[in-house]
């Protein structure tokens, strides 16, 4: 699995906030607020605010399995090659699989919205319009799809502006729903508390759909080969990003069970925020939420094409997938052959999608399946990093806690979520969900019959890439004792 063949990735193009940045906006927090509320609320009600806190524990696990494990291995596949170089190479393809499927059915869940919002500023019954909304989506699509190949400069830049924008607009009226009088309810701290969901079964499909809502920040780590001093850098992007999507999370999802009704939740599924906008700000808040979640949608289709395209170049360049899909374009330092593969299957899902039903419609089904592919990566790469680092656990509380403990538990969370969600979820969204990931099976076999070299992997053992790079001539004892003696580096 070597990172060096052929011409590489843009290195060194991000820097420190950019990747916060990113993180951020791949979690895509106006976003997720406006189309997915009305999902989360739809399965368990008031305790809205109770899954997204619980799975925010475990999730926290997730991010750092993500950090531990850029430290040693830097690679813009990400939980393909580090679970693959852990656990198995089968599993680590799978891994890489559910994301590059759960990212491109992101693309139509993702694209439609972005749509519909546009069309919702001139004439909010246009916005219900499948068909136009599809038209509008693909050409948002198209426009991120032609910055994301001009490269990683050029994409933050976009990025900027539009996470910019979307933040200031969410942190007005986070302050504007604090102050809010016309409530339809008091606030309760049972809501965030077990009391309001329906059993097991109801939490953990809440907690499925909340895992929807935090995923995206791991864009940091398929970045990492483009990312100055991308072994620290990435994982604690990550880190910072999960804390920031919790904190707007926690407070709109307050903020929609204390000002809005169950009745204008479900009957707005598409966009509560402007719903909840327009209650607080009456006149101009509804727009003013409406642009902040149409940006949140175009940037967050922009980090899941960093996410899926670089995924699919590091498996091109390990002739897991076809070997053109690792090519690098000589300008811009972008897998322009895996862009224009993840285009071209996009926009024909976009046409598809048409036969669905409403927006509404594919949105639920969407989440769900997205969710149970999302718990399969992440689970794999928490019990990685806890394989990974097996050795250097009991070197200090810090490292068996932060390091094993927490990554295993998150690990353990989302594998429970995934077996859990089966028998509650409607069979369309199971059947895209694990429909998805069986058709990775195809590719897997047929280049392990031919012999990539990904299937017989160098095993990723902390202890020896520690070895290796601090083990060097001009170290000196002291050097190698004092950094033995900083447990939460590694």
């Amino acid at each position: 699995m070597s990172n060096s063949r052929g011409r590489g990735l843009q290195a060194g193009a991000l820097g420190t906030f950019d990747t916060v940045v990113m993180a951020v906006a791949g979690s895509a927090p106006a976003y997720s607020l406006a189309a997915t509320t009305a999902v989360l609320v739809g399965a368990v009600g008031l305790a809205s605010p109770a899954a997204l806190l619980y799975c925010a524990i475990p999730m926290l696990g997730i991010a750092l399995a993500f950090s531990y494990l850029s430290r040693i291995d830097v690679n813009a596949g990400a939980s393909y090659s580090w679970v693959g170089r852990t656990l198995h190479p089968f599993l680590g393809f799978i891994s890489g699989w559910a994301l590059v499927i759960s990212a491109t059915i992101f693309m139509v869940a993702g694209s439609l919205p972005a749509g519909s919002m546009t069309l919702a500023l001139f004439d909010e019954r246009l916005a219900d319009d499948t068909a136009l909304s599809t038209v509008v989506g693909a050409a948002w699509f198209v426009l991120m799809l032609l910055v994301v190949l001009g490269g990683a400069r050029l994409t933050m830049r976009a990025q900027l502006i539009m996470s910019g924008v979307e933040l200031a607009v969410l942190g007005l009226f986070a302050v504007l729903a604090l102050f809010h009088t016309g409530n339809a309810r008091a606030f309760d701290w049972s809501w965030l508390g077990f009391g309001h969901f329906d059993g097991v079964s109801g939490f953990a499909s809440g907690a499925l759909i909340a895992a929807f809502y935090y995923w995206g920040w791991d864009v940091t780590s398929n970045l990492s080969e483009e990312t100055r001093d991308s072994r620290r850098t990435t994982g604690l992007a990550g880190l910072v990003g999960v804390g920031v999507v919790f904190l707007l999370f926690e407070v709109f999802t307050i903020a929609v069970n204390v000002i809005l009704s169950s009745r204008q939740i479900q009957e707005n599924d598409a966009n509560v925020l402007a719903v909840l906008g327009e209650e607080v700000w009456p006149g101009w808040g509804g727009k003013l939420l409406t642009v902040a979640v149409m940006l949140s949608t175009i940037a967050t289709l922009e980090t899941t094409l960093i996410q899926v395209t670089r995924s699919l170049f590091a498996m091109g360049r390990d002739r897991t997938m076809p070997s053109a899909l690792g090519r690098v374009h000589r300008r811009w330092n972008t897998p322009w052959v895996a862009v224009a593969v993840v285009g071209t299957v996009a926009l024909a899902m976009f046409i598809a999608s048409n036969a669905l039903g409403t927006v509404g419609d594919i949105l639920s089904d969407a989440i769900s399946a997205i969710g149970l592919q999302i718990a399969v990566y992440y689970g794999l790469a928490g019990l990685a990093a806890v394989v990974a680092y097996r050795r250097r656990l009991l070197k200090s509380p810090a490292n068996f806690v932060l390091g094993g403990l927490w990554p295993l538990l998150g690990a353990l969370f989302m594998f429970w979520i995934f077996a859990e969600s089966l028998g509650e979820l409607s069979p369309a969204a199971v059947s895209i969900g694990i429909g998805g990931l069986a058709l990775g099976l195809v590719p897997m076999l047929w280049y392990w019959r031919r012999g990539s070299d990904y299937y017989r992997p160098a095993r990723l053992d902390a202890a020896r890439a520690i070895e290796a790079d601090y083990v060097a001539p001009g170290r000196t004892s002291e050097q190698l004792r004092a950094y033995e003696g900083l447990p939460t580096d590694f």
